[in-house]
């Protein structure tokens, strides 16, 4: 025991299982302990004064070691105890009362703007009151502090509500006790606070390693329009299922009349809409949360690693595809196949299974796509170069599934598109190119 004085940091180790849970399916694992990480980081530079520190953690597979990396072998570590919030800061302010501490302050490290003056500002109070707070905006306190151990303090039912330090308050009013309060300050819980943290720092001209990270992430949604895919979705499920915790799933059905819904998992989004590929992509993009969409067809399946692809990729381009490839031989399917993807690269053409994704502000400022029958693609695409804007192509490509394609048949499919892409492009009214391609389809389903 060096000081008369303790803080109590209250925290969870930056690892991809317990790290700001609250974040996700938004973040990754990855992301969200990395994020985890860059708090804590802050949080010691603001620790550099007169006062001993001791580190309250959950407990979990390499925690101690994970915050001693960070905060190193001087701060004194112990686990979190009890059932609730309210155990929990009443436990960790005995354990250092115990100790012979006098006074002590707790923060969580949810609050990156949380400073040495504000901690210090803290002890201040405490020379002539009884408790101290650091208001959040949102009703709770970033920051608690007392010289004498009260149970009563940390009562309240429940934590999760606007009127927990109006509460609080109330309760040492009642017992006769004195309080004061720091500056009022935003804490971190959700999605939304990353983006309100970086305005914030910006606009008083702050870059740091936070707001350079938060910057980087990229929450990717990805829509899948459905009618009648009950043969082609469970491969592309396959591959989302791996990675639904670092994407936005939304599923949006066009009224099939088949299996289709009941093979979709419960745990991802699915709307519905009217039939119509265009449409159902709307629907999608509208009740995204995403700031990166990515329109993929349920008979393509993307790689693996699509998510991480276009998370690189967002980070210097508005619009990309993943282009499309076939496990054909036959040398007029990958020949198709190249000449498409090189169309991307050249002309900014992107057709559905390639595989668009685009910033999303991008994609509303746009008008979306237009609401046609068919070759929504097409006129989105056109729409695209008339901006004189670029499409980049990722490394990885869409695997073309199809509906019981066989070489010939998809050979003839190939065909019939390219000439009603002919008829799109000499003006060809949408409406009869709309009926031929449903005259010449003999697979009786909406290519999705």
């Amino acid at each position: 025991m060096n000081s008369r004085n303790c803080i109590i940091v209250l925290t969870k180790a930056p690892l991809p299982d317990i790290a700001k849970l609250r974040l996700a399916p938004h973040l990754s694992k990855i992301e969200r302990a990395y994020l985890q990480r860059l708090f804590l980081l802050k949080i010691k530079e603001e620790l550099d004064f007169n006062a001993d520190i001791f580190i309250c953690y959950t407990k979990h597979e390499g925690s101690i070691e994970s915050l001693k990396y960070i905060f190193g072998n001087d701060c004194n570590y112990f686990e979190k105890e009890g059932n609730s919030l309210g155990e929990y800061l009443f436990n960790a302010f005995k354990k250092v009362f115990d100790l012979g501490y006098k006074k002590a302050v707790l923060f969580s490290t949810d609050a990156p703007e949380l400073s040495k003056k504000t901690i210090n500002d803290a002890f201040d109070i405490l020379l002539d009151r009884d408790f101290v707070f650091t208001p959040s905006t949102d009703g709770g306190y970033i920051l608690v502090g007392m010289k004498e151990l009260s149970k009563e303090v940390f009562s309240l039912e429940k934590y999760n509500h606007s009127n927990v330090l109006l509460d609080t308050v109330k309760i040492i009013e009642g017992l006769g006790k004195t309080y004061g309060l720091t500056e009022v300050l935003e804490d971190i819980d959700f999605y939304e606070d990353l983006q309100a943290y970086v305005n914030r720092m910006e606009s008083r001209g702050i870059v740091n390693d936070i707001v350079t990270y938060i910057k980087t992430i990229k929450r990717i949604s990805t829509i899948i329009p459905t009618y009648n895919s009950e043969n082609t979705i469970e491969n592309i499920i396959k591959v989302l299922d791996k990675i639904k915790d670092s994407t936005e799933i939304i599923f949006v059905d066009g009224g099939s009349t088949d299996k289709t819904l009941s093979l979709i998992p419960s745990e991802f989004k699915v709307l519905t809409s009217e039939k119509g590929r265009a449409v159902q992509l709307n629907t999608g993009a509208r009740a995204s949360t995403g700031n990166v969409l990515f329109f993929l067809c349920a008979d393509c399946v993307p790689p693996d690693s699509f998510v991480d692809e276009i998370k690189i990729l967002a980070r210097s381009h508005k619009i990309g595809s993943f282009g499309v490839k076939h496990n054909s031989k036959n040398i007029l399917i990958l020949l198709h196949c190249f000449v498409c993807n090189l169309k991307t690269c050249l002309y900014s053409q992107v057709l559905r299974q390639q595989g668009l994704f685009i910033d999303k502000d991008l994609f509303f400022q746009m008008g979306m796509y237009k609401e046609i029958p068919i070759m929504e693609d097409l006129e989105f695409s056109q729409r695209i170069r008339e901006r004189k804007l670029s499409v980049e192509l990722t490394m990885q490509r869409n695997l073309f599934k199809g509906t019981n394609y066989d070489d010939e048949r998809l050979i003839k499919k190939i065909k019939k598109n390219n000439k009603l892409r002919r008829m799109y492009r000499q003006g060809v009214d949408i409406n009869k190119i709309y009926e031929l391609d449903l005259e010449e389809d003999d697979n009786g389903q909406q290519d999705n």
